[in-house]
């Protein structure tokens, strides 16, 4: 029993604090520098939608106001089935660098991906959300990694907007920060193994059309690094974009994320042979399969420390330590503010019950498509 519980302490240590500091290490030691140089390629835009006509039109034109050459940049947006006027909209734009396409029935994002490809004429090509906003280097600050001819995909930084403070979006702000932090460091040995979907870019040549069902943030990193290309970080490119701030909202999103994630991590097992990709096969075990099912040893670790509680003051102090922060992480829920370092107990909390449901659906084979917009209240 004792060896169970120090088992699953060490599951959940490593997965979400053991993992990041072993990276820190090493990329003191192993450290690969990206060669990035001012480029000017031809890009491609993508914009999937579905309903978006509140925030369509600022997001294109934030795109086309792009610090970056204009016969050089170009838009494509594909309405996925839309009926709120977002066709409208961005035809009404008039723009000669914005081409629409229409997705009917709704066949969901990575459908759009696919539809809009073959229409693409830049050499790289970045995904956008249909309410994202760049700041105004960010392509452009993409764009400069792929001078180096080992990168093939680059993810940008996602800052998350609190508009209105809460338990989730204190918490979810500071998550991503520290995420950040560890994909600068994973940058450094190589390749990232989780990027945001809202910025990022591929070589054109690079990209593989995807199932339906497939998570394309996740699964065309991953298509990338099996095609030996690297997989690279870029603080500097820079996405604003506004914090969930319902519980609900966010644990659905996430379910849906981790769901999408672990079926890509099943088609795309092969990369975890440790021969062929190295550190990366490490890396993907350490950060996502670990991590994903970290919410195992978290059920057990409670119960396993009552029972060991007349075993000695380490377990009774740890078994303090367990009501404290599932206390703190209970009180958080429905405050309008609490902190936002007092807010990751509950985020926590929120993304390992999201990961069991996700399990238990994939147990189950079912798969997610399509799904409403992810809105920032």
């Amino acid at each position: 029993m004792e060896l169970a519980f120090w088992l699953c302490v060490c599951w959940v240590f490593y997965a979400f604090a053991g993992y990041p500091l072993v990276v820190f290490l090493l990329a003191r030691v192993i450290n690969r520098p990206v060669c990035k140089k001012e480029i000017f390629p031809r890009v491609t835009v993508v914009i999937a939608a579905h309903n978006e006509a509140q925030h369509i039109v600022a997001t294109v034109n934030n795109k086309l106001a792009q610090d970056y050459p204009a016969d050089r940049l170009n838009v494509i947006v594909v309405s996925d089935e839309s009926d709120d006027g977002t066709d409208r909209l961005v035809g009404g734009l008039g723009s000669p660098r914005v081409m629409l396409l229409r997705q009917s029935p709704r066949q969901g994002k990575t459908s759009a991906l696919n539809l809009a490809l073959p229409m693409a004429d830049g050499e790289v090509i970045v995904f956008a959300d249909a309410n994202s906003l760049y700041a105004a280097d960010a392509i452009r600050q993409l764009v400069c990694n792929f001078a180096d001819p080992e990168v093939g995909y680059v993810s940008g930084r996602m800052v998350y907007r609190v508009a209105k403070p809460g338990s989730v979006a204190d918490g979810c702000s500071v998550y991503m920060r520290l995420e950040n932090r560890l994909r600068q460091q994973e940058t450094r040995l190589g390749s990232i193994v989780g990027v945001d979907g809202g910025i990022d870019a591929i070589r054109r040549e690079l990209y593989q059309p995807m199932n339906a069902d497939q998570l394309p943030d996740f699964v065309l990193p991953l298509l990338v690094r099996q095609q030996g290309y690297r997989v690279v970080y870029e603080p500097a490119a820079r996405l604003i974009e506004d914090a969930l701030t319902q519980t609900g909202a966010e644990f659905r999103m996430r379910v849906r994320v981790t769901l999408r994630a672990l079926w890509a991590l099943s088609d795309l097992r092969s990369l975890f042979n440790p021969v062929r990709y190295g550190l990366f096969s490490w890396q993907l075990l350490s950060h996502k399969l670990l991590r994903y099912t970290a919410f195992l040893p978290l059920i057990a670790m409670l119960p396993l420390n009552v029972l060991l509680t007349g075993e000695g003051l380490v377990y009774q102090a740890a078994l303090v330590g367990q009501a404290v922060f599932y206390m703190l992480a209970v009180t958080a829920v429905g405050r309008l503010s609490v902190g936002a370092w007092r807010a990751l107990p509950h985020y926590f909390l929120l993304l390992n019950a999201a990961s069991a449901k996700a399990m238990w659906k994939f147990l189950r084979r079912q798969k997610q498509v399509i799904w409403q917009p992810r809105v920032g209240a």
